[in-house]
């Protein structure tokens, strides 16, 4: 499995570490590849919020196929007016198994058209700007994360994890799962 996770300058570093955590910690409890990579509008360094420099794998020019695609939340504005990056965004969806959002992340795929009529959620501050510019969405509010079929949304920065650790569960099944957030010392909320 390869999950790769999209980062942005302005990135919220929870956002994408708390995921990346999780499948990282999770690959020592399955007996199958479980590849986690990060992958940027270019392959520079990413400037996250808080002024932390990353460096990622891959740029969208280049990168692997994804069985699970996250697009991580942060200072979104920027990027989401960027067509070669929807484009890319919404190409790699189409070939993707399943797709994710942690926080804001989830403008990025109602901008590209992507989740339609899908239930989603994001950070509690940014609801009523998500339903107010993407009516099509049906957003739900009050909730860590959602799945609809093969897309995930969680609210903001934390609950990424959360989420991150249901789509182990889906994938790798509840002991595989619980013991990756045990390893984590972290209390799941799920």
């Amino acid at each position: 499995m390869e999950v790769g996770i999209f980062i942005y300058d302005g990135v919220e570093i929870l956002d994408f570490c708390g995921p990346y955590e999780v499948f990282s910690s999770a690959n020592k409890h399955i007996n199958e590849h479980l590849g986690v990579s990060l992958v940027a509008p270019t392959q520079a360094p990413v400037r996250a919020r808080g002024g932390m420099s990353v460096n990622p794998h891959y740029s969208i020019y280049s990168n692997p196929h994804f069985d699970l695609l996250i697009v991580a939340g942060g200072k979104h504005q920027g990027i989401m007016k960027n067509p070669t990056v929807l484009h890319w965004l919404a190409e790699t969806a189409q070939h993707t198994r399943a797709c994710a959002s942690v926080s804001t992340g989830v403008f990025m795929y109602a901008e590209a058209g992507l989740i339609d009529g899908k239930k989603v959620t994001t950070h509690r501050q940014e609801i009523e700007e998500l339903k107010t510019k993407y009516p099509q969405l049906s957003v739900i509010e009050n909730k860590r994360y959602i799945m609809d079929q093969n897309f995930t949304s969680s609210a903001g920065i934390s609950a990424g994890i959360d989420m991150c650790l249901a789509l182990v569960r889906k994938r790798f099944g509840d002991k595989v799962a619980r013991q990756t957030a045990l390893d984590m010392e972290y209390t799941w909320c799920d």
